[in-house]
């Protein structure tokens, strides 16, 4: 079975993993500051907060930005669902903008629509989470724009596009955006095993996202009532343990040297798919003249409505298609919060065509010709 992502693990990245394991720390040591940094400074961002998956590094933004009970988050309908139960567990309801029907990203023209009648009806969201669905950049410029004139706050949710370019700059740098979200599961472009990290230019959130991250507590003089001893600390706020381990960093630190070449071969990919699948009934990814995909998935639509037929064909063939992915707002739980099929057309348009198929940096040219000839052969 030739899967639709996988990692690449090194033997570099093997022998940083042992030699923390030989070291005086598994957590809080020197390893997950480095990371943090190295990250930081390869994307352009003032900070990084290491936690130990990007759906924690979603929660502990919305709890920074102030995100409560009666409050309002919106996302994307085409995302994991962590992208709006980040929400929730805030307390505080969610909401979904339709998607662009070429990038699959959040479209800028529903959101607007969206703001003003929110604006008209008395109730803004606080926060907008776009989605950088598959590794390319939602259209930051105009969503920071909106912010401004409607006054929400805005966290990239880029957990599929560490690599990726916007406007000429990396994706994180923050340019547009209160916080940028990555993510390091072992299928994204890089791998930590599990984790994620914060991006922020704020050096306030990213000091609340710091201790939100280990239980609320501190040994920061600053932000203590007092002291009783070098040994004191304080718990300041009702936080998490969602701190990454120097394993794991120690892995994403061996990763970044690669992350380049990751790239590079991602979209060396695409393009070889662009042209091989040229010649069939398909839709293939559309890229905004002001993006550079990082690639993390190849997602094509099939337009002749044989979408459950030919994702088991391919399956059957050997190929580990996935679909990324059901609409949140189709969900039951979701369902149960009031949401119906119809509420967001694009979305489910979308859900009815997609399939992601192989795309990681270790696929060999002969295994994308396999995964041509299965589509080939299915449609």
């Amino acid at each position: 079975m030739i899967p639709y992502g996988r990692q690449d693990i090194s033997q570099a990245d093997i022998d940083a993993v042992i030699e923390v394991l030989t070291s005086d720390y598994l957590t809080q040591g020197p390893r997950v500051p480095a990371f943090e940094a190295a990250v930081a400074a390869h994307v352009g961002a003032k900070h990084g907060i290491a936690v130990n998956s990007a759906t924690s590094a979603l929660h502990i933004a919305c709890m920074a930005l102030g995100l409560g009970q009666g409050g309002l988050l919106w996302t994307s309908p085409v995302t994991f669902v962590a992208s709006s139960n980040c929400g929730l567990y805030c307390g505080a309801d969610v909401d979904f903008v339709d998607i662009d029907p070429a990038t699959y990203n959040m479209s800028v023209a529903a959101l607007t629509a969206k703001l003003q009648a929110a604006e008209a009806a008395g109730r803004l969201p606080d926060i907008v989470v776009p989605v950088h669905l598959a590794g390319q950049s939602c259209d930051m410029a105009a969503i920071g724009a909106l912010a401004q004139r409607y006054g929400f706050r805005v966290i990239e949710d880029a957990s599929h596009a560490i690599g990726g370019h916007y406007n000429g700059t990396f994706v994180g740098d923050c340019a547009h955006s209160d916080i940028a979200i990555f993510s390091f599961h072992p299928v994204k472009i890089v791998t930590t095993a599990e984790g994620g990290m914060a991006m922020t230019n704020d050096a306030d959130l990213a000091q609340k996202m710091d201790y939100l991250r280990s239980h609320g507590v501190t040994r920061n003089p600053d932000l203590m009532s007092h002291s009783d001893g070098p040994w004191y600390y304080q718990m300041i706020d009702l936080g998490y343990n969602y701190r990454m381990t120097e394993m794991q960093a120690a892995l994403g630190l061996s990763q970044m040297d690669r992350l380049d070449a990751f790239v590079a071969r991602r979209q060396e990919l695409a393009r070889q798919y662009d042209v091989k699948l040229a010649h069939l009934s398909l839709t293939l990814p559309h890229q905004d003249h002001a993006t550079k995909s990082a690639f993390h998935l190849y997602i094509i639509r099939l337009q002749n409505g044989n979408h459950k037929s030919v994702f088991e064909a391919l399956r059957a063939d050997g190929i580990g298609v996935n679909l990324h992915y059901i609409p949140v707002h189709l969900q039951p739980y979701y369902q149960r919060l009031g949401f119906r099929a119809g509420d967001f057309p694009q979305a489910e348009a979308y859900y009815a065509e997609a399939i992601s198929i192989p795309l990681y940096a270790g696929l060999t040219d002969a295994d994308q010709d396999q995964v041509v000839a299965a589509l080939e052969r299915a449609l």
